[in-house]
């Protein structure tokens, strides 16, 4: 019986440090202190290749016409006829509306009988100068035989004097009547008014019997709006920082918000000089910088036909044969200016460009060429993570443009390099130079993932 309760009593003690030996294997494991390196955070790398970056600079805004008139009338009066609608296609001299002329042909009527009497008078005071000056001439010579007496030659030669001024005062007084006259027939013609240039009605505010007020007495009523709808623009707001790019003939991309299956190409034209600030004196504060952007090509060419498959027709409705313009003034829409382009730049995922304080990720560096061990100022310089071999290589450099994915790196990288961009965290905080990394599996493909430890 002894000798089986000894092997029992060996079973267990040698169960039992089995056990131990297993957990604290597990432990020593868990934290590395034995068994091979442990694998840390995974992250993504990137070939630096060679590519055309294009920067771009956003913007959001509205189509307005290039030119666009509104008409308001010179008189006032009553509609009484308008031959156009809103829509119509119009040219330069076509009829585009009518007043009741009755007021101003009356007054047309009186400016010519005014001249008229005037004329008469012209006539009567020519008359009377004729007169008064042989009045005159007779008595000079009787003055100088000495036949009549000098005060009453000085009173034949007032009455002289007084004719001539009342006959320059009555061909003043023609000319002023033939000058109301012209306004006369002026406001008359005022009462219709005609287009001062060839395009489109795009919008009409007044219907026939309405009252409009001219521009004499106050600003005027807006009757409607002439543009041209062939020439169309788009106005954005840019930011203060970005207006710095962009200049003129820049090229951009336009994307109207109604017709997102469709881009439209544009030109930079104008850029403002003042700025249009909003919530000014607050900490919402913005400062944009109206820019012109004009739609290259005519945007509502394609416009003569009906769109294939639009609207519900009924049999007893007319359809229109035209359809209104693709590019409306007041679509919304957000532009891309292009504002340089490098070819063949050596480009690098945005995210995989970072910033590091040199003064601590490289202490000595900073002792040396400072001469002190004081504390220093921040040295922040942008840098780039390479992985070389089993290591993170720490590569300073010098960037240039940016598009919505790469960057251009001017010095520092010449291409092809495996560039780490990501995740987050890791490039922009926790790699340093000389981070183990290992790269299992086939090391030829971009994207790899590779495995870091920090040490």
């Amino acid at each position: 019986m002894a000798p089986t309760s000894t092997s029992r009593h060996i079973l267990y003690w040698g169960g039992g440090f089995l056990v131990t030996l297993l957990l604290l294997g597990g432990i020593g494991w868990g934290l590395g202190w034995i068994g091979g390196e442990e694998s840390g955070m995974a992250v993504e790398t990137e070939r630096a290749e060679r590519r055309t970056v294009t920067q771009v600079v956003t913007a959001f805004g509205r189509a307005q016409p290039e030119v666009e008139v509104t008409i308001s009338p010179d008189v006032s009066g009553e509609i009484v006829a308008l031959p156009v609608k809103e829509g119509d296609v119009v040219r330069k001299g076509d009829l585009l509306a009518r007043l009741k002329p009755d007021d101003y042909q009356a007054q047309l009527e009186r400016q010519r009988a005014m001249v008229s009497q005037q004329k008469a008078n012209l006539a009567e005071r020519r008359a009377d100068s004729v007169q008064t000056r042989r009045t005159y001439e007779r008595k000079q010579k009787l003055y100088e035989k000495g036949v009549i007496s000098e005060s009453e030659f000085q009173d034949a030669e007032s009455a002289f004097q007084q004719a001539v001024a009342r006959l320059q005062s009555s061909r003043y007084q023609v000319e002023s009547a033939k000058a109301s006259l012209q306004d006369a027939r002026e406001q008359l013609e005022k009462t219709r008014l005609y287009a001062p240039m060839s395009g489109t009605v795009s919008k009409l505010e007044v219907e026939v019997g309405e009252r409009v007020v001219g521009t004499a007495q106050r600003a005027g009523t807006e009757m409607m709006n002439i543009a041209q709808l062939d020439r169309m623009e788009m106005e954005v707001d840019v930011n203060e920082n970005d207006v710095v790019n962009v200049a003129s003939r820049d090229t951009a991309a336009i994307d109207i918000d109604a017709y997102p299956e469709r881009t439209f190409q544009g030109i930079v034209t104008e850029i403002a000089n003042a700025a249009r600030i909003e919530n000014q004196g607050s900490q919402q504060q913005v400062t944009n910088f109206p820019v012109t952007i004009r739609v290259l090509g005519d945007p509502n060419a394609a416009n003569t036909a009906t769109r294939e498959g639009g609207g519900i027709t009924r049999p007893e409705v007319p359809t229109d044969e035209t359809s209104g313009p693709v590019l409306r003034p007041g679509m919304g829409g957000s532009v891309e200016i292009q504002t340089e382009t490098v070819e063949k730049a050596v480009a690098v995922p945005i995210q995989a460009v970072t910033v590091r304080d040199f003064h601590e990720v490289r202490p000595e560096a900073s002792a040396d060429s400072s001469g002190s061990s004081q504390p220093m100022n921040e040295d922040l310089r942008k840098v780039v993570f390479v992985a070389e071999g089993d290591s993170a290589c720490m590569v300073e450099v010098t960037t240039g443009i940016a598009d919505d994915t790469h960057m251009e790196i001017r010095s520092g990288l010449s291409g092809g390099e495996r560039v780490i961009t990501g995740p987050y965290e890791a490039v922009s905080q926790q790699l340093a130079p000389g981070t183990k990394i290992q790269m299992p599996g086939d090391e030829g493909g971009d994207g790899e993932q590779v495995v870091a430890a920090s040490q």
